[in-house]
């Protein structure tokens, strides 16, 4: 697979970008407490999911004091619609007791005590530290995973190896964007089963090569898309002088 050069990358972000001009979070939240909680909850879950159940919940429990307060049955109840509800409350009563003994019931701002409370990853950090704390980072997620070896940007075995060549890979400008950018691509364009190729505004610049849109639209949004010639620029030798005979 071919790779993709610092400028196509960067062409690759400005249109994504310009789709969605505010990216954000799907899940709602209160607090940095409350966006940990709701990032927990969506482990094998959906943020539609996670959203019908946690507004009744952070109504009463917005702090790890309160949700330490409700009990592990309580919030078991409460969030019994989510996939693994009770290792998920068991999480979330023992990551609220961690955040009141360790860090004065607050949220770190720091990957490293992030990743030692409960139910946390790798991935559950990054998006804590870029949606409360607004840190560059990537959270790469199945959607994420899915676009970065797809497309071609960044391909990578691994959660890890992804997140690393897609953050070599982002505009400075843009990478604290870049992780909803590349989330939301992948969730309702770059699908898992059937990619929606003729709506893609990346498509041309995409080297998956089992494309659900005929070549000439791709080309013809690609044009439309495209503000300037996406070949690499050539470096101008001046002419060479011809030797004048004696």
């Amino acid at each position: 697979m071919r790779s993709f050069s610092k400028r196509q990358a960067a062409e690759f972000y400005r249109r994504l970008a310009a789709t969605r001009p505010i990216p954000q979070t799907e899940l709602e939240f209160i607090n940095p407490f409350t966006l940990l909680v709701a990032v927990v909850l969506s482990a094998q879950a959906t943020d539609i999911g996670v959203n019908k159940a946690t507004p009744a919940l952070f109504a009463i429990a917005d702090t790890p004091a309160q949700m330490l307060a409700l009990g592990e049955e309580r919030v078991a109840q409460m969030i019994r619609t989510i996939g693994l509800y009770r290792t998920k409350a068991r999480n979330i009563i023992a990551l609220s007791q961690m955040l009141i003994e360790q860090h004065g019931g607050t949220v770190p701002q720091d990957r490293e005590a992030l990743e030692k409370l409960p139910g946390v990853g790798r991935k559950t950090a990054n998006v804590v530290l870029n949606v409360a704390f607004g840190e560059p980072t990537i959270a790469v997620d199945t959607h994420i995973f899915r676009v970065g070896n797809r497309s071609g940007i960044a391909p990578g075995k691994n959660p890890l190896e992804v997140e690393r060549g897609l953050e070599a890979m982002v505009p400075k400008k843009l990478k604290g964007g870049a992780h909803h950018w590349l989330i939301l691509h992948g969730r309702y364009t770059c699908k898992a089963r059937k990619p929606d190729c003729p709506v893609c505004v990346v498509a041309d610049l995409c080297r998956y090569g089992a494309k659900t849109a005929p070549a000439e639209m791709i080309a013809a949004r690609a044009e439309a898309a495209t503000p300037a010639p996406l070949a690499e620029p050539r470096v101008s030798r001046p002419p060479a002088r011809r030797a004048r005979r004696r």
